[in-house]
C-alpha cells in the first residue's frame, strides 16, 4: 500500500479538512435566519446542497485515511501538534457542522439574560424578533420546547457569548467556537501531562485523543460542549494525580456544571486520593470523599452565581426521552415493546423504559466492579499494569487497574448502556484511554469506532439511513486492516501507533 511521511499525511488531512469545511458552507447546519447573509441555506434537496454534502463526505474520508496512516509514522509530539493545528483550523472557520446544538446554546444564553427559566422551558419562549430569536428559529426540532440539560457553568458562558454578540448568529457562533477551541487546547494540555504521568507515549495519546477526526468534527465543527466537559475533567484528574486534590475536585465540579457525566471522575479520583492516604480506614475514606465535597461546593457556588437555580437536577433525564439508534438498550426496549404491542396490545413505552433502566443498572454494576478492582490494587502495581505493553487480553486472573484507566472504561460502559447515545459520546472515555493505554485492545476498538462513527452524521446534523450503512462498511474495513496488520508484523509501525502495538505479536519477554 502507498505510504507517505508524517508531512505528507499532514497535508492530505489538511486537504480533507478544507474540503469538509468548504462543503459545510452550503451543506452544513446553516441557520434558518441569518441577517448578515453569509450562511445562507440552499434547500435540502438542491443540487448545490447535494454537491456540498458529497464534497464534505469526500473530505472527511481523506481526513480519516490521513489520521489512520499518520499514527503509523512515528511522528514526534511537536509534529503532531502542528498537524492538529493544520487540521483544526479549516473547521474552526466554517459554519456550524454536524449539529444544530450551538443554536440551542445561544438561545439558552438569551433565555438566561431575559430571565426565563431554562430548566422548565425551551427556546420557543423567546421573541422571534428579540434577543436570541434567530438562534431559536434554528434549533433542532427535538429541542425547541425542551429544557436545558446543561449545568449553570456552561449557561454562564453561553450567556456571556450572547450578551457580547447581541445574539447575532455569526459572531455568536464564532464566540461559541472560541470556547470549543479553548476546550481542545485544554484537552491537549491534559493529555500530554496524563501521558507523562502514566508512562504512555505522548504523541500516541494525542493521536487517539485529540487529532481524532471524530473529536475534530464534533468538538470544533459541531461545537458540542462535551469537549469542554472532557477538558475540565481531564485537567481535574491531572491535578489529582499531582496531589492537588482540591484543585482537581474543583475542576471536576466545573465539568459537572457543563454536563453531569463528568461526576464519574470523582469516584476514581477519590480512589486515588484515598489510596495514597495513611492512617486508619476512616481517615482514608474521609480523604477519598474530600474531592467530591469540593466538587459539590463548586457546583453549589456555580448554581448560585449563575442565578439559574437548581433545576438542572431534574433535567438530567431530558436527553433520554429522545430515541437514538446508537443506543442498544433503547433499540432493544423499543423492539420488545412493539412486539408485545402486536401480541398483547400493551403500551410499548413502559417496556422500553424498563429495558433502559436495566441497562443503566448494568452500567452501575460494571462501574462498581471497576472501582473495586482499583481499590484492591497497590498504587505501584496499578501503574505497572498500565504501562505493560501487552494488550488487555490473555490474563490468568484479574489485574489491578489504574484508577485513571478505569475511569475511561467506566465512561465507555456508561455510554454503551445509556438510553441515549450520540457518536461524540464515545469521546468521554476515549480521551482517557488515549492517555493511559492507547496501545491495547480497547484502544484498537476505539480507533476503528472513531473512523466509522464519523459517517453517522450528515454535515447538516441529520442522521440519514445511509449513514448507518457507511458506519458498518467503515467498521468492516477497519477490522480487516487490523487483522491484516496482525498477520504482517514486519510491516508494523513504530510504537507511536496504538493500533500497531496492539496488533503486533508479543515476544516471550512481554508475555506475563
Amino acid at each position: 500500500m502507498w505510504a507517505l511521511n508524517a508531512g505528507g499525511y499532514r497535508r492530505l488531512g489538511a486537504a480533507g479538512s478544507v474540503a469538509a469545511a468548504a462543503g459545510g458552507w452550503v451543506a452544513g447546519t446553516l441557520p434558518d435566519r441569518e441577517p448578515w447573509g453569509i450562511w445562507v441555506p440552499h434547500g435540502a434537496g438542491s443540487a448545490v446542497t447535494m454537491a456540498g454534502a458529497v464534497l464534505a463526505y469526500a473530505g472527511l474520508t481523506l481526513l480519516v485515511v490521513a489520521w489512520w496512516r499518520y499514527g503509523r509514522t512515528g511522528a514526534s509530539t511537536r509534529d503532531t501538534l502542528v498537524t492538529l493545528a493544520w487540521w483544526a483550523t479549516p473547521l474552526a472557520l466554517a459554519p456550524p457542522l454536524y449539529s444544530a446544538d450551538v443554536y440551542s446554546y445561544i438561545a439558552q444564553g438569551a433565555m438566561v439574560l431575559e430571565g426565563h427559566d431554562v430548566y422548565s422551558a425551551g427556546p420557543s419562549v423567546l421573541d422571534p424578533a428579540g434577543l436570541g430569536g434567530d438562534a431559536a428559529a434554528s434549533v433542532g426540532g427535538n429541542w425547541t420546547d425542551a429544557p436545558a440539560p446543561y449545568g449553570p457553568f456552561f449557561l454562564i458562558l453561553a450567556r456571556c457569548v450572547t450578551w457580547a454578540t447581541g445574539g447575532t448568529i455569526v459572531p455568536a457562533v464564532l464566540g461559541m467556537r472560541l470556547i470549543a477551541v479553548g476546550a481542545l487546547v485544554l484537552i491537549v494540555w491534559a493529555l500530554r501531562r496524563l501521558a507523562r504521568e502514566r508512562g504512555t507515549n505522548e504523541s500516541g495519546a494525542l493521536w487517539l485523543g485529540a487529532l481524532n477526526p471524530l473529536l475534530l468534527m464534533h468538538v470544533i465543527g459541531g461545537m458540542h460542549n462535551d469537549g469542554l466537559m472532557i477538558g475540565l475533567m481531564l485537567a481535574g484528574v491531572v491535578f489529582a494525580l499531582r496531589g492537588k486534590w482540591i484543585a482537581g475536585g474543583a475542576l471536576v465540579g466545573l465539568a459537572m456544571m457543563v454536563k453531569s457525566p463528568a461526576a464519574m471522575a470523582l469516584l476514581f479520583i477519590g480512589v486515588l486520593v484515598g489510596r495514597a492516604a495513611t492512617g486508619p480506614l476512616v481517615r482514608r475514606v474521609a480523604k477519598g470523599a474530600a474531592p467530591g465535597l469540593v466538587a459539590v461546593a463548586v457546583a453549589v457556588a456555580a448554581t448560585l452565581l449563575g442565578g439559574t437555580g437548581f433545576g438542572w437536577l431534574r433535567t438530567q433525564s431530558v436527553a433520554g426521552t429522545i430515541h437514538t439508534a446508537l443506543s442498544a438498550t433503547s433499540d432493544v426496549g423499543l423492539g420488545l415493546g412493539e412486539l408485545l404491542r402486536l401480541l398483547a396490545g400493551t403500551d410499548p413505552g413502559p417496556v422500553k423504559a424498563a429495558v433502559q433502566n436495566l441497562g443503566l443498572g448494568a452500567a452501575l454494576v460494571l462501574i462498581a466492579c471497576l472501582a473495586w478492582r482499583t481499590l484492591r490494587a497497590r498504587p505501584d502495581a496499578a501503574r505497572a499494569s498500565d504501562t505493560d505493553p501487552a494488550p488487555e487480553r490473555a490474563r490468568p486472573h484479574a489485574r489491578p487497574l489504574d484508577p485513571v484507566h478505569a475511569l475511561g472504561l467506566a465512561l465507555l460502559a456508561l455510554v454503551a448502556l445509556s438510553p441515549m447515545v450520540q457518536p461524540w459520546y464515545l469521546l468521554w472515555g476515549m480521551t482517557v484511554i488515549a492517555a493511559t493505554r492507547p496501545y491495547g485492545r480497547t484502544g484498537t476498538v476505539l480507533t476503528v469506532l472513531s473512523a466509522a462513527l464519523v459517517y453517522e452524521t450528515h454535515p447538516s446534523g441529520a442522521t440519514p439511513w445511509y449513514g448507518f450503512i457507511l458506519v458498518a462498511v467503515a467498521c468492516v474495513i477497519g477490522t480487516l486492516l487490523v487483522r491484516r496488520d496482525r498477520k504482517t508484523p514486519d510491516a508494523a509501525p513504530p510504537p507511536v501507533d496504538g493500533l500497531a502495538v496492539a496488533a503486533r505479536p508479543r515476544t516471550r519477554s512481554e508475555v506475563p
